[in-house]
This record gives C-alpha cells, structure tokens and sequence, in this order.
C-alpha cells in the first residue's frame, strides 16, 4: 500500500454525484495540503481541488459551485464531493499531499478512475 489510499471513484450518469476519499499514511507528519489532481486522456494533470492546514481551499474554474474539498476529523484525511457531474469530468482522480516543512516532501496516490456518462 501506497502513502495515499484513495477510494469512491466508479461509472455516474450525468448530472448525478460521488464522492471521493484519501487517506494518509501515519507516517507523514506536520502540516500539508491535500488536493485532488485528475487526468483525462490525452490531457495533462491538472489541479481539481486543494485544502490546506489552515483551512484555505482552492478550486479548478471548472469545477466551482460543484465540488467541494474538505479534510476529515481523522488525521491526513480529505474528501471530493462531486455533484453535477458532467461527460468532461471523466478522468482517473488523484490524491496529493505537499508537506509544509523544508525540506518539502510530494506524495501521490494510485489514483481512481472516474467516469460520467452522457
């Protein structure tokens, strides 16, 4: 198993939701932020979502007003709520996690596949 375990990805008619889990390995420690990337065929990764420590979210244009990023009770936890989900979010989702201390360290998930159907 990876440092990040991601969950929840899976086939939604448009217009429907999902929504996606990450959790952190114990073993990373300090301050970070948490996002979710995504990867379309023949794209590059581009950012979905981020959530940082403090509370600070960022989003994707795209993607405002429907989804939402939150971090979990749990330590190193985030979630993707996903609703209105249109065709051209179908991608493989995956977790990130950037810590804060220097030397920085990056960590991705396995990524999940995500797929909207018209």
């Amino acid at each position: 198993q990876g440092a990040l375990v991601e969950s929840g990805g899976g086939l939604v008619q448009a217009g429907g939701s999902l929504r996606l889990s990450c959790v952190a390995s114990g073993s990373i420690i300090g301050p970070n932020t948490m996002g979710w990337y995504r990867q379309a065929p023949g794209k590059q990764r581009e950012l979905v979502a981020s959530h940082d420590s403090g509370g600070n979210t960022r989003y994707a244009d795209s993607v405002k007003g429907r989804f939402t990023i939150s971090r979990g009770n749990a330590k190193n936890t985030v979630y993707l709520q996903m609703n209105s989900l249109k065709p051209e979010d179908t991608a493989v989702y995956y977790c990130n996690l950037v810590t804060v201390s220097v030397p920085t360290a990056t960590y991705w998930g396995q990524g999940t596949q995500v797929t909207v159907s018209s």
